[in-house]
């Protein structure tokens, strides 16, 4: 057997060396090693609970952990050496505590496989992530909270089909975002569950010989379940596809937050300035200011789309149990919430300095008869049927485009050519503020509305 097969933990059954550029292509070290803090975590629960079943001495428990202590110290400290012979994260870590300890090092793996350690590292770093991307999600929703009630009162024009439909009220726009995002943090808490599910004591793929004690390993990681299917445990990635999905559609989100920032802030709507240091310029255009931060968030959303698509296509064709085809679940993963973690850290930090330009979301609102649905109400309130209402209204419209006046700019006589039910009560209704003040009812524009929701929406983000 060569030297270098000798120096593999798994060496035992081989007689050729592994090519040298199969080790290379077969390595995930360069990658994996990220996970050293969770997979020394894991480590550590499994040592004390084989000391507690009586498979680890006392005292081969305590020199394990000692040892992984000053691994971790070393790694955080740059002072560790990372091979790529020793392939992953895994074994560097092993062959590093058996340099450190001795004899006691090789007994850290009994009752557990490379199957079930990776699958429960994962697990731990993604329990971690989601934490940190839901108090994220706090940060962007109470941004968005504070900024709607300064502008529960600032009229905008509503868009479908991005041409005015009805003026709306810029708080209501904001809490639009908000509901998004509030789903995306129920959508994360509800995948936290399923990922913090303990597959350790799978072993390779049917369980060990070894009296472990998986529910005092459990308790010791904080894994609130435990796999109960050995086949499964180890080949799993559901977890990591719906954690990524959720990903996607944070990205979504940000990703129709920023187009529309995109759009606010260019010169043709000027609905929103953003600050400059949000912003990069040109260089051969000296009077541009470009909105590269959500451009570049607009952009990230596709990557990690792709992420996603990335694992589940990974999945699809998958026997049971462990196939080395889930290396691959690492790096689209990482990517996936990498990114999401960065952008809702970004635009948390950009929402609260957002500045509306409220005379041009004004001037907007009246250039597209937003209030035509209002004067359709109006008419129907009086006994006409919608239908007619309808009709009516849009008579109305074509002839106010014709005189290039707002809906509100006729007079009472030629608002009456189109129909003898309307009256002087009229103008209430055809004001902007009249328009979106009659919307109080739960969801709508109002600004009492906007505000009661604002309210609500604090106490609930209190509350998780």
């Amino acid at each position: 057997m060569s030297d270098h097969n000798i120096s593999k933990l798994w060496g035992g059954r081989f007689e050729e060396s592994i090519d040298e550029y199969v080790e290379l292509f077969t390595a995930s070290v360069n990658f994996d090693r990220r996970l050293y803090r969770h997979d020394i975590e894991g480590s550590k629960a499994h040592a004390r609970m084989l000391a507690h079943a009586g498979v680890l001495s006392e005292k081969d428990c305590q020199a394990i952990l000692e040892g992984l202590d000053k691994i971790q110290y070393e790694i955080e400290h740059d002072q560790f050496e990372w091979s790529v012979s020793l392939e992953d994260v895994h074994m560097n870590i092993e062959a590093r505590l058996t340099e450190l300890i001795g004899p006691a090092g090789k007994k850290l793996h009994t009752g557990r496989s490379r199957n079930d350690q990776i699958a429960t590292d994962i697990r731990l770093w993604l329990r971690d992530e989601i934490d940190y991307l839901i108090a994220e999600l706090v940060r962007v929703r109470k941004a968005l909270l504070d900024l709607a009630e300064k502008e529960a009162d600032t009229i905008m024009p509503g868009f479908t089909h991005l041409q005015v439909a009805m003026p709306v009220t810029f708080g209501h726009h904001l809490l639009a975002w908000y509901e998004m995002f509030a789903r995306d943090s129920a959508r994360l808490r509800d995948a936290r569950r399923r990922v913090n599910v303990m597959p350790l004591g799978a072993a390779a793929l049917a369980g060990t010989t070894y009296p472990i004690d998986r529910a005092y390993t459990a308790s010791l990681l904080g894994f609130e379940g435990i796999s109960t299917n050995s086949l499964d445990a180890v080949s799993d990635r559901d977890f990591a596809i719906e954690s990524c999905s959720a990903a996607a559609l944070i990205m979504t989100h940000l990703s129709r937050m920023s187009e529309e920032l995109i759009l606010w802030a260019s010169a043709q709507f000027g609905f929103v300035e953003l600050p400059d240091r949000f912003c990069t310029g040109s260089s051969i255009m000296p009077q541009k200011k470009n909105p590269d931060v959500p451009e570049l968030l607009r952009g990230k959303t596709g990557r990690v789309n792709g992420d996603l698509i990335n694992l589940l296509t990974l999945m699809k064709g998958q026997p049971l149990a462990y196939n080395k085809d889930n290396q691959e679940d690492k790096e689209p993963l990482f990517d996936a919430i990498d990114t999401v973690r960065a952008s809702l850290h970004i635009f948390a930090d950009l929402i609260p300095v957002i500045e509306p330009r409220r005379e041009r979301m004004r001037m907007a609102a009246m250039q597209g008869y937003a209030t035509a649905t209002d004067l359709a109400d109006y008419l129907v309130r009086k006994g006409v049927p919608f239908r007619d209402a309808h009709e009516i209204v849009g008579k109305a419209v074509r002839f106010a485009i014709e005189q290039k006046r707002d809906l509100s700019e006729l007079t009472m006589n030629e608002l009456q050519t189109f129909s003898s039910e309307i009256h002087e009560d009229v103008f209430d209704i055809l004001t902007l503020e009249g328009s979106v003040s009659a919307r109080s009812h739960l969801g709508g524009t109002a600004p009492n509305a906007v505000r009661a929701r604002i309210d609500e929406a604090r106490v609930m983000l209190s509350n998780e």
